[in-house]
């Protein structure tokens, strides 16, 4: 199972998601592929891909993860937590810290939902946390500096002794991410 996990206020509908999806269709149509929307609520996102996750593993299927941004860190987590292996693009590293500035309304304009974001949502963010990586060999993690949204050398630091791609310049969307792909598929082990 490949599991492609969006970031905060994004979904499957985003250009990496769409492109996600027709290159998976296209080069392994027989992979289940999972794109969930996940609710704005973290723990409620968490539940959602938990419970995917351990259908898959029920089902004796291999796990795979490819996470954008908060999805790169709820990726991480599932990772290490679960098993597989995961790639990251441009992944935050402590969103928590960041969430002070959406505090209030938000609206979602893939979906099209308005919601809220609580100081709560802060603390459940955080409690998914993989402060250290204790299986490196699960991870490959795909970084541009010029990322307008979070600074690529948090990445840097906590992904050091895994597998790492960093552009010079680029943006947060990682431009040109459409020619990863195949190195990506290649990480995950999809081709075995």
């Amino acid at each position: 199972m490949l599991l492609y996990i969006h970031g905060f206020n994004s979904s499957p509908l985003s250009e990496k998601g769409i492109v996600t999806a027709q290159f998976i269709a296209e080069h392994y149509p027989d992979l289940i592929f999972l794109q969930p929307q996940l609710p704005s609520c973290p723990k409620e996102a968490m539940t959602l891909l938990c419970g995917l996750v351990e259908s898959a593993l029920d089902a004796g299927e291999a796990l795979t993860f490819i996470g954008s941004s908060l999805g790169g860190y709820f990726a991480s987590y599932l990772a290490e937590k679960y098993g597989g292996r995961s790639a990251l693009i441009n992944p935050a590293v402590t969103p928590f810290d960041l969430f002070d500035e959406f505090i209030g309304p938000q609206h979602n304009p893939y979906t099209d939902e308005h919601y809220q974001v609580t100081p709560e949502h802060k603390y459940d963010v955080a409690e998914f946390n993989t402060e250290v990586i204790f299986n490196p060999d699960r991870f490959f993690v795909l970084l541009q500096s010029g990322d307008e949204v979070l600074d690529y050398r948090q990445a840097v630091q906590k992904y050091h002794c895994c597998q790492l791609l960093v552009e010079a310049g680029g943006d947060h969307s990682f431009i040109g991410y459409e020619k990863q792909l195949h190195s990506i598929c290649q990480f995950l082990f999809l081709d075995k």
